[in-house]
Protein backbone atom coordinates (compact mmCIF):
# COMPACT_ATOMS: atom_id res chain seq x y z
CA UNK A 1 0.00 0.00 0.00
CA UNK A 2 1.14 3.23 -1.00
CA UNK A 3 0.10 6.14 1.57
CA UNK A 4 0.67 10.20 1.21
CA UNK A 5 3.88 11.54 2.95
CA UNK A 6 0.97 14.26 4.57
CA UNK A 7 -0.59 10.98 6.23
CA UNK A 8 2.81 10.57 8.04
CA UNK A 9 4.16 13.96 8.53
CA UNK A 10 4.97 14.65 12.04
CA UNK A 11 7.15 16.91 12.77
CA UNK A 12 8.63 19.24 15.54
CA UNK A 13 11.91 21.65 15.85
CA UNK A 14 14.42 19.83 18.26
CA UNK A 15 14.10 23.54 20.34
CA UNK A 16 10.39 22.62 21.04
CA UNK A 17 9.61 18.93 22.30
CA UNK A 18 12.05 18.90 24.99
CA UNK A 19 8.99 21.64 26.49
CA UNK A 20 6.26 19.05 26.09
CA UNK A 21 4.79 17.74 29.45
CA UNK A 22 6.55 14.69 29.56
CA UNK A 23 6.60 12.13 31.89
CA UNK A 24 9.37 11.62 34.29
CA UNK A 25 10.27 8.52 35.80
CA UNK A 26 8.92 9.78 39.39
CA UNK A 27 5.97 7.59 38.02
CA UNK A 28 7.81 4.94 38.15
CA UNK A 29 9.39 2.94 41.14
CA UNK A 30 13.03 2.23 39.25
CA UNK A 31 15.65 -0.20 40.27
CA UNK A 32 18.70 -1.45 39.48
CA UNK A 33 19.27 -4.35 36.84
CA UNK A 34 20.60 -6.61 39.59
CA UNK A 35 18.03 -6.15 42.00
CA UNK A 36 15.29 -7.45 39.61
CA UNK A 37 17.09 -10.39 38.31
CA UNK A 38 18.87 -8.78 35.56
CA UNK A 39 22.22 -8.86 34.57
CA UNK A 40 23.23 -5.11 33.56
CA UNK A 41 26.44 -6.99 31.47
CA UNK A 42 24.32 -8.82 29.40
CA UNK A 43 22.06 -5.37 28.18
CA UNK A 44 25.60 -3.75 27.84
CA UNK A 45 25.72 -6.40 24.63
CA UNK A 46 22.37 -5.15 23.35
CA UNK A 47 23.63 -1.82 22.95
CA UNK A 48 27.34 -2.77 21.57
CA UNK A 49 25.07 -5.04 18.79
CA UNK A 50 22.76 -1.85 18.13
CA UNK A 51 26.15 0.28 17.34
CA UNK A 52 27.60 -2.07 15.18
CA UNK A 53 24.64 -3.27 13.21
CA UNK A 54 23.15 0.54 13.02
CA UNK A 55 19.55 -0.98 14.58
CA UNK A 56 16.75 1.33 14.35
CA UNK A 57 15.43 1.05 17.51
CA UNK A 58 14.43 4.24 19.17
CA UNK A 59 14.03 3.28 22.90
CA UNK A 60 13.88 -0.08 24.99
CA UNK A 61 12.15 0.25 28.51
CA UNK A 62 12.30 -2.83 30.85
CA UNK A 63 9.87 -3.08 33.61
CA UNK A 64 10.38 -5.51 36.26
CA UNK A 65 8.25 -6.64 38.97
CA UNK A 66 6.54 -3.12 38.56
CA UNK A 67 9.72 -1.19 38.49
CA UNK A 68 11.60 0.61 35.79
CA UNK A 69 15.04 -0.90 35.23
CA UNK A 70 16.09 0.33 31.89
CA UNK A 71 14.79 3.71 30.11
CA UNK A 72 17.15 3.83 27.09
CA UNK A 73 17.50 6.17 23.99
CA UNK A 74 18.73 6.29 20.67
CA UNK A 75 19.64 8.68 18.74
CA UNK A 76 18.09 10.77 17.09
CA UNK A 77 14.90 9.81 19.25
CA UNK A 78 15.15 11.03 22.99
CA UNK A 79 13.94 11.22 25.85
CA UNK A 80 10.86 14.22 26.26
CA UNK A 81 9.70 12.94 22.60
CA UNK A 82 6.33 11.14 22.06
CA UNK A 83 6.11 8.38 19.05
CA UNK A 84 4.00 7.10 16.84
CA UNK A 85 2.90 3.84 18.48
CA UNK A 86 1.46 2.25 15.03
CA UNK A 87 -0.80 -0.43 15.61
CA UNK A 88 -0.24 -0.97 18.87
CA UNK A 89 -2.96 2.32 18.89
CA UNK A 90 -5.31 -1.27 18.14
CA UNK A 91 -4.78 -2.82 21.70
CA UNK A 92 -5.60 0.25 23.34
CA UNK A 93 -8.91 1.05 21.06
CA UNK A 94 -9.72 -2.54 22.16
CA UNK A 95 -8.96 -1.70 25.55
CA UNK A 96 -11.61 0.92 25.35
CA UNK A 97 -14.37 -1.06 24.30
CA UNK A 98 -13.88 -3.25 27.27
CA UNK A 99 -13.97 -0.03 29.28
CA UNK A 100 -17.22 0.98 27.28
CA UNK A 101 -18.94 -2.25 28.35
CA UNK A 102 -18.09 -1.69 31.83
CA UNK A 103 -19.47 1.73 31.88
CA UNK A 104 -22.65 0.58 30.36
CA UNK A 105 -22.42 2.64 26.97
CA UNK A 106 -22.22 -0.77 25.18
CA UNK A 107 -24.06 -3.94 25.61
CA UNK A 108 -21.49 -7.32 25.16
CA UNK A 109 -18.99 -7.82 22.53
CA UNK A 110 -21.63 -10.51 21.05
CA UNK A 111 -23.98 -7.00 19.77
CA UNK A 112 -24.51 -7.04 16.33
CA UNK A 113 -22.67 -4.41 14.79
CA UNK A 114 -25.08 -3.13 11.97
CA UNK A 115 -27.34 -2.76 15.11
CA UNK A 116 -25.37 0.12 16.07
CA UNK A 117 -25.56 1.73 12.88
CA UNK A 118 -30.26 1.25 12.45
CA UNK A 119 -30.72 4.69 10.04
CA UNK A 120 -27.74 3.70 7.58
CA UNK A 121 -28.64 2.30 4.42
CA UNK A 122 -26.33 -0.45 3.55
CA UNK A 123 -24.62 -2.03 0.57
CA UNK A 124 -24.08 -5.79 0.20
CA UNK A 125 -25.97 -6.58 3.29
CA UNK A 126 -27.11 -10.61 3.68
CA UNK A 127 -27.27 -12.65 6.54
CA UNK A 128 -23.46 -12.85 7.63
CA UNK A 129 -22.78 -9.28 7.55
CA UNK A 130 -26.15 -9.23 9.86
CA UNK A 131 -24.37 -11.82 11.52
CA UNK A 132 -21.07 -9.47 12.39
CA UNK A 133 -20.49 -8.44 16.45
CA UNK A 134 -18.08 -6.54 17.90
CA UNK A 135 -16.03 -9.37 19.10
CA UNK A 136 -16.16 -10.52 14.93
CA UNK A 137 -13.82 -6.87 14.97
CA UNK A 138 -11.70 -7.14 17.59
CA UNK A 139 -10.31 -10.94 16.50
CA UNK A 140 -10.42 -9.87 12.89
CA UNK A 141 -12.71 -12.43 11.52
CA UNK A 142 -15.47 -9.76 10.47
CA UNK A 143 -15.74 -11.83 7.01
CA UNK A 144 -15.79 -9.16 4.51
CA UNK A 145 -13.49 -8.28 1.90
CA UNK A 146 -10.17 -6.37 3.84
CA UNK A 147 -7.35 -7.37 5.23
CA UNK A 148 -7.17 -11.28 2.99
CA UNK A 149 -4.72 -9.59 0.77
CA UNK A 150 -0.82 -8.10 1.27
CA UNK A 151 -0.66 -4.08 2.01
CA UNK A 152 -4.19 -3.54 3.24
CA UNK A 153 -5.52 -1.72 0.50
CA UNK A 154 -9.08 -1.46 1.74
CA UNK A 155 -7.07 1.01 4.48
CA UNK A 156 -5.96 3.45 1.98
CA UNK A 157 -9.31 3.14 -0.16
CA UNK A 158 -11.40 3.80 3.00
CA UNK A 159 -9.19 6.98 3.78
CA UNK A 160 -9.89 8.05 0.43
CA UNK A 161 -13.61 8.06 0.31
CA UNK A 162 -15.76 10.60 1.35
CA UNK A 163 -17.49 8.62 4.60
CA UNK A 164 -15.03 6.16 6.13
CA UNK A 165 -18.02 4.83 8.15
CA UNK A 166 -20.04 3.95 4.92
CA UNK A 167 -17.44 2.52 2.82
CA UNK A 168 -16.98 -0.01 5.94
CA UNK A 169 -20.24 -0.79 6.29
CA UNK A 170 -20.51 -1.12 2.84
CA UNK A 171 -18.10 -4.11 1.55
CA UNK A 172 -19.11 -7.39 0.26
CA UNK A 173 -18.87 -10.36 2.27
CA UNK A 174 -16.56 -12.79 1.11
CA UNK A 175 -16.24 -15.25 4.37
CA UNK A 176 -18.69 -16.50 7.31
CA UNK A 177 -17.86 -14.31 10.20
CA UNK A 178 -15.82 -15.88 13.18
CA UNK A 179 -14.78 -18.61 10.20
CA UNK A 180 -11.64 -16.71 8.90
CA UNK A 181 -9.30 -14.61 9.91
CA UNK A 182 -8.11 -11.13 8.19
CA UNK A 183 -5.85 -8.37 9.70
CA UNK A 184 -8.41 -5.38 8.63
CA UNK A 185 -7.14 -1.68 9.96
CA UNK A 186 -11.07 -1.08 9.34
CA UNK A 187 -12.10 -2.63 12.17
CA UNK A 188 -10.96 -0.93 14.87
CA UNK A 189 -11.57 2.52 13.01
CA UNK A 190 -14.84 1.25 13.23
CA UNK A 191 -14.60 0.56 16.87
CA UNK A 192 -13.94 3.87 17.23
CA UNK A 193 -16.61 5.11 15.33
CA UNK A 194 -18.93 2.94 17.21
CA UNK A 195 -16.93 4.53 21.11
CA UNK A 196 -17.38 7.84 19.48
CA UNK A 197 -21.51 7.71 18.84
CA UNK A 198 -22.00 5.32 22.40
CA UNK A 199 -19.80 7.28 24.88
CA UNK A 200 -20.99 10.86 24.04
CA UNK A 201 -17.78 12.14 22.73
CA UNK A 202 -14.18 11.17 20.69
CA UNK A 203 -12.27 7.89 21.71
CA UNK A 204 -9.20 9.84 23.04
CA UNK A 205 -11.53 12.24 25.37
CA UNK A 206 -12.79 8.68 26.86
CA UNK A 207 -9.19 7.32 26.56
CA UNK A 208 -8.47 10.91 29.26
CA UNK A 209 -11.00 10.44 31.48
CA UNK A 210 -11.18 6.32 31.81
CA UNK A 211 -7.97 5.04 31.21
CA UNK A 212 -4.95 7.89 30.41
CA UNK A 213 -5.35 10.14 33.70
CA UNK A 214 -5.75 7.20 35.58
CA UNK A 215 -2.44 6.15 35.11
CA UNK A 216 -0.69 9.58 35.03
CA UNK A 217 -0.76 9.79 31.46
CA UNK A 218 -0.69 13.14 30.06
CA UNK A 219 0.84 14.28 26.67
CA UNK A 220 -1.08 12.37 23.89
CA UNK A 221 -1.90 13.09 20.54
CA UNK A 222 -4.08 10.96 18.82
CA UNK A 223 -5.14 12.04 14.74
CA UNK A 224 -8.89 12.52 14.15
CA UNK A 225 -11.10 11.14 10.75
CA UNK A 226 -12.78 14.09 8.71
CA UNK A 227 -16.04 13.52 11.12
CA UNK A 228 -13.45 13.77 14.56
CA UNK A 229 -13.44 10.04 15.17
CA UNK A 230 -9.39 9.29 16.37
CA UNK A 231 -7.76 6.67 14.05
CA UNK A 232 -8.43 3.46 15.51
CA UNK A 233 -5.96 1.41 14.02
CA UNK A 234 -3.12 3.21 14.26
CA UNK A 235 -0.91 6.87 14.74
CA UNK A 236 -1.31 7.55 18.65
CA UNK A 237 1.23 9.07 19.89
CA UNK A 238 2.73 8.41 23.49
CA UNK A 239 5.76 8.57 25.53
CA UNK A 240 8.03 5.57 25.70
CA UNK A 241 7.36 5.40 29.73
CA UNK A 242 3.89 5.84 28.88
CA UNK A 243 3.43 3.12 26.36
CA UNK A 244 5.20 0.62 29.74
CA UNK A 245 2.37 2.16 32.12
CA UNK A 246 -0.10 0.12 29.71
CA UNK A 247 1.82 -3.30 29.39
CA UNK A 248 1.79 -3.12 32.85
CA UNK A 249 -2.07 -2.75 33.40
CA UNK A 250 -2.31 -5.93 31.73
CA UNK A 251 0.61 -7.11 33.52
CA UNK A 252 -2.00 -6.39 36.69
CA UNK A 253 -4.80 -7.76 35.24
CA UNK A 254 -6.49 -4.42 34.64
CA UNK A 255 -5.12 -3.02 38.15
CA UNK A 256 -3.02 0.04 39.11
CA UNK A 257 -2.14 0.97 42.57
CA UNK A 258 -5.29 0.55 44.20
CA UNK A 259 -7.65 1.05 41.57
CA UNK A 260 -9.36 -1.41 38.80
CA UNK A 261 -9.14 0.36 36.06
CA UNK A 262 -10.01 -2.04 33.74
CA UNK A 263 -12.35 -5.38 35.29
CA UNK A 264 -9.57 -8.55 35.38
CA UNK A 265 -11.94 -10.44 33.27
CA UNK A 266 -11.74 -7.85 30.46
CA UNK A 267 -7.67 -7.99 30.75
CA UNK A 268 -7.46 -12.04 30.79
CA UNK A 269 -10.08 -12.16 28.03
CA UNK A 270 -8.79 -9.54 25.86
CA UNK A 271 -5.16 -11.56 25.74
CA UNK A 272 -6.05 -15.06 25.51
CA UNK A 273 -6.51 -16.73 22.53
CA UNK A 274 -9.23 -16.37 20.04
CA UNK A 275 -8.30 -17.05 16.37
CA UNK A 276 -5.56 -20.43 16.06
CA UNK A 277 -4.30 -19.27 12.75
CA UNK A 278 -3.19 -15.89 12.01
CA UNK A 279 -0.77 -15.16 9.41
CA UNK A 280 2.11 -16.13 11.53
CA UNK A 281 2.60 -18.26 13.92
CA UNK A 282 0.62 -16.44 16.88
CA UNK A 283 -2.19 -16.47 17.66
CA UNK A 284 -4.74 -13.41 18.32
CA UNK A 285 -7.22 -12.00 21.28
CA UNK A 286 -8.97 -8.81 20.93
CA UNK A 287 -6.43 -6.85 19.16
CA UNK A 288 -3.67 -8.37 20.96
CA UNK A 289 -1.00 -11.14 19.85
CA UNK A 290 -1.04 -14.50 21.66
CA UNK A 291 2.17 -15.61 21.81
CA UNK A 292 2.77 -19.87 21.58
CA UNK A 293 4.39 -22.49 23.25
CA UNK A 294 8.07 -20.78 23.22
CA UNK A 295 7.15 -17.86 25.54
CA UNK A 296 3.50 -19.43 27.80
CA UNK A 297 1.16 -17.01 28.78
CA UNK A 298 3.26 -13.90 26.71
CA UNK A 299 1.26 -11.64 25.42
CA UNK A 300 1.88 -8.23 22.93
CA UNK A 301 0.78 -4.93 21.37
CA UNK A 302 2.63 -4.94 17.49
CA UNK A 303 3.19 -1.81 15.47
CA UNK A 304 4.94 -1.50 12.00
CA UNK A 305 8.44 -0.35 12.19
CA UNK A 306 9.52 -2.38 15.67
CA UNK A 307 6.97 -0.65 17.92
CA UNK A 308 6.18 -3.57 20.58
CA UNK A 309 4.63 -3.69 24.41
CA UNK A 310 5.52 -7.43 25.04
CA UNK A 311 3.99 -8.86 28.63
CA UNK A 312 5.11 -11.84 30.22
CA UNK A 313 3.26 -12.80 33.09
CA UNK A 314 5.18 -15.47 34.58
CA UNK A 315 7.96 -13.41 34.51
CA UNK A 316 6.75 -10.25 35.74
CA UNK A 317 8.07 -8.99 32.62
CA UNK A 318 7.17 -5.66 30.68
CA UNK A 319 9.27 -4.77 27.93
CA UNK A 320 8.60 -2.04 25.13
CA UNK A 321 10.18 -1.08 21.98
CA UNK A 322 9.98 2.14 19.78
CA UNK A 323 11.37 2.28 16.25
CA UNK A 324 11.73 3.52 12.63
CA UNK A 325 12.35 0.35 11.34
CA UNK A 326 13.66 -2.43 13.03
CA UNK A 327 12.56 -6.13 14.35
CA UNK A 328 12.49 -6.17 18.04
CA UNK A 329 13.26 -9.42 17.60
CA UNK A 330 16.97 -9.05 17.18
CA UNK A 331 17.11 -7.54 20.71
CA UNK A 332 15.25 -10.10 22.81
CA UNK A 333 18.41 -12.38 22.69
CA UNK A 334 20.43 -9.90 24.80
CA UNK A 335 16.95 -9.54 27.29
CA UNK A 336 16.30 -13.08 27.47
CA UNK A 337 20.47 -13.51 28.29
CA UNK A 338 20.04 -11.02 30.96
CA UNK A 339 17.46 -12.34 32.81
CA UNK A 340 19.39 -14.50 35.09
CA UNK A 341 17.02 -15.18 38.42
CA UNK A 342 13.42 -14.24 39.85
CA UNK A 343 15.89 -13.07 43.06
CA UNK A 344 18.01 -10.45 43.40
CA UNK A 345 22.08 -10.69 42.03
CA UNK A 346 25.10 -9.36 43.73
CA UNK A 347 25.43 -5.73 42.80
CA UNK A 348 27.92 -5.58 40.01
CA UNK A 349 28.80 -1.61 39.68
CA UNK A 350 31.21 -2.03 36.93
CA UNK A 351 28.55 -3.50 34.94
CA UNK A 352 26.16 -1.19 35.67
CA UNK A 353 28.92 1.40 35.58
CA UNK A 354 29.25 -0.03 31.97
CA UNK A 355 26.04 0.38 31.09
CA UNK A 356 25.21 3.48 31.89
CA UNK A 357 28.12 4.86 29.34
CA UNK A 358 26.30 2.60 26.98
CA UNK A 359 22.77 4.23 27.20
CA UNK A 360 24.80 8.22 27.64
CA UNK A 361 26.76 7.01 24.30
CA UNK A 362 23.48 6.14 22.46
CA UNK A 363 22.11 9.13 23.07
CA UNK A 364 24.27 11.21 21.20
CA UNK A 365 25.19 12.35 17.81
CA UNK A 366 27.60 11.25 14.68
CA UNK A 367 30.75 13.71 14.70
CA UNK A 368 30.11 16.09 11.87
CA UNK A 369 32.10 14.79 8.58
CA UNK A 370 34.72 17.45 7.14
CA UNK A 371 33.01 18.73 3.82
CA UNK A 372 35.82 20.42 0.83
CA UNK A 373 33.14 22.17 -0.60
CA UNK A 374 29.72 22.20 -2.32
CA UNK A 375 29.28 20.55 -6.03
CA UNK A 376 29.15 23.03 -8.81
CA UNK A 377 25.57 21.58 -9.27
CA UNK A 378 24.52 23.48 -5.99
CA UNK A 379 24.97 26.63 -6.72
CA UNK A 380 23.28 26.68 -10.30
CA UNK A 381 20.21 24.77 -8.67
CA UNK A 382 20.00 26.58 -5.47
CA UNK A 383 17.16 28.93 -5.04
CA UNK A 384 15.21 27.09 -8.43
CA UNK A 385 11.75 25.35 -7.69
CA UNK A 386 11.63 21.53 -9.14
CA UNK A 387 8.39 20.34 -10.22
CA UNK A 388 7.37 16.79 -9.88
CA UNK A 389 5.42 14.69 -11.48
CA UNK A 390 2.47 12.68 -9.88
CA UNK A 391 3.29 10.31 -7.34
CA UNK A 392 1.89 8.44 -4.35
CA UNK A 393 3.99 10.95 -1.71
CA UNK A 394 2.34 13.66 -3.16
CA UNK A 395 4.78 15.67 -3.16
CA UNK A 396 4.31 18.59 -5.59
CA UNK A 397 7.51 21.14 -5.53
CA UNK A 398 11.11 20.72 -3.95
CA UNK A 399 13.55 23.91 -3.67
CA UNK A 400 16.66 23.61 -1.99
CA UNK A 401 18.97 26.63 -0.82
CA UNK A 402 22.37 25.85 -0.54
CA UNK A 403 23.69 28.34 2.08
CA UNK A 404 27.00 27.10 2.73
CA UNK A 405 29.07 24.37 2.68
CA UNK A 406 27.18 22.13 5.95
CA UNK A 407 23.94 23.40 5.38
CA UNK A 408 20.95 23.99 3.13
CA UNK A 409 17.53 24.31 3.35
CA UNK A 410 14.81 22.31 1.72
CA UNK A 411 11.07 23.51 1.18
CA UNK A 412 8.95 21.16 0.11
CA UNK A 413 4.95 21.57 -1.48
CA UNK A 414 3.33 18.52 -0.03
CA UNK A 415 -0.22 18.60 -1.41
CA UNK A 416 -1.32 21.35 -0.22
CA UNK A 417 1.07 22.03 2.50
CA UNK A 418 4.13 24.15 2.43
CA UNK A 419 7.13 22.61 4.71
CA UNK A 420 10.44 24.09 5.28
CA UNK A 421 13.44 21.79 6.77
CA UNK A 422 17.16 22.70 7.60
CA UNK A 423 19.35 20.26 6.03
CA UNK A 424 22.64 19.22 7.31
CA UNK A 425 25.65 18.57 5.08
CA UNK A 426 27.96 16.93 7.09
CA UNK A 427 26.17 13.90 8.02
CA UNK A 428 24.07 15.17 11.09
CA UNK A 429 20.70 16.02 11.01
CA UNK A 430 19.29 19.59 11.41
CA UNK A 431 16.09 19.37 13.11
CA UNK A 432 12.50 21.63 12.00
CA UNK A 433 9.46 23.15 12.58
CA UNK A 434 6.38 21.86 10.82
CA UNK A 435 2.72 23.00 11.82
CA UNK A 436 1.11 19.84 10.67
CA UNK A 437 1.23 16.59 13.55
CA UNK A 438 3.71 17.72 16.74
CA UNK A 439 6.43 15.31 16.59
CA UNK A 440 10.11 16.15 15.64
CA UNK A 441 11.60 15.70 11.96
CA UNK A 442 15.29 15.60 10.84
CA UNK A 443 16.60 16.66 7.76
CA UNK A 444 20.37 16.16 5.88
CA UNK A 445 21.58 15.14 2.63
CA UNK A 446 25.14 14.89 0.57
CA UNK A 447 26.22 15.23 -3.13
CA UNK A 448 26.57 11.05 -3.77
CA UNK A 449 28.73 12.64 -7.15
CA UNK A 450 28.47 15.93 -8.94
CA UNK A 451 24.75 15.78 -10.57
CA UNK A 452 22.70 13.55 -7.70
CA UNK A 453 21.85 15.08 -4.24
CA UNK A 454 20.46 12.55 -1.86
CA UNK A 455 17.67 14.23 0.89
CA UNK A 456 16.79 12.02 3.71
CA UNK A 457 14.11 13.08 5.76
CA UNK A 458 13.25 11.42 9.01
CA UNK A 459 10.46 12.02 10.79
CA UNK A 460 12.01 10.22 14.15
CA UNK A 461 9.29 9.88 16.32
CA UNK A 462 6.71 9.17 13.40
CA UNK A 463 8.62 6.05 12.23
CA UNK A 464 9.15 6.83 8.63
CA UNK A 465 12.28 7.99 6.67
CA UNK A 466 12.05 9.23 3.53
CA UNK A 467 15.15 9.43 0.98
CA UNK A 468 14.61 11.53 -2.07
CA UNK A 469 17.60 11.08 -4.96
CA UNK A 470 17.94 14.11 -7.50
CA UNK A 471 19.27 13.18 -10.31
CA UNK A 472 20.14 16.23 -12.67
CA UNK A 473 21.11 15.48 -16.64
CA UNK A 474 24.18 17.97 -17.46
CA UNK A 475 22.44 21.23 -18.81
CA UNK A 476 18.94 19.88 -19.21
CA UNK A 477 15.82 20.92 -16.77
CA UNK A 478 14.99 17.32 -16.60
CA UNK A 479 15.60 15.85 -13.37
CA UNK A 480 15.16 12.22 -12.48
CA UNK A 481 13.72 12.03 -8.98
CA UNK A 482 13.17 8.60 -6.53
CA UNK A 483 11.59 8.59 -3.67
CA UNK A 484 11.71 5.88 -1.55
CA UNK A 485 10.07 5.21 2.42
CA UNK A 486 12.76 3.46 4.78
CA UNK A 487 9.91 0.83 5.70
CA UNK A 488 8.37 0.44 2.41
CA UNK A 489 5.31 2.14 2.34
CA UNK A 490 6.88 4.19 -0.85
CA UNK A 491 8.56 3.73 -3.72
CA UNK A 492 8.41 5.83 -6.53
CA UNK A 493 10.35 7.25 -9.98
CA UNK A 494 8.95 9.87 -11.34
CA UNK A 495 10.29 13.24 -13.19
CA UNK A 496 11.29 16.50 -11.88
CA UNK A 497 11.96 19.56 -14.29
CA UNK A 498 13.46 22.59 -13.00
CA UNK A 499 12.18 26.07 -13.00
CA UNK A 500 14.16 28.77 -15.78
Amino acid sequence: MRISLTTFFVVLGSQVWAAAAAPGKSDWQTSLPEEVGIDSASLSEMFDYVREHEVRVHSVQIVRGGRLLLDAYFYPFSDGMRHDVASVTKSITSTLVGLAIEKGHLRDVRQPVLDLFPSRKIANIDDRKRSITLEDLLTMRAGWDCGFEAGEARLFEMRHSADWLQFMLDLPMVAQPRTRFGYCSGNPHLLSIILSQNVGTNALAFARKELFEPLGIEDVYWPVDPQGRNHGWGDLQLHPRDIAKLGQLFLQRGRWGNRQILSESWARTATSNHVERTVNKDHYGYAWWVKGNDYPGMFEAVGRGGQRINVWPAKELVLVFTGGGFEPGDLAPFILKALRSDQSLPANPAARARLQERMKSATQPPSPQQIAKLSARAARISGKTISMSANSLGLKQMTLRFTNATEAEAELVIERTREKFKVGLDGVERFSVSHLLNLPAGAKGHWISDDTFLLELNLVGGINCYEIKLTFSGESREVGVQLKERTGLNDDRLDGVVSE
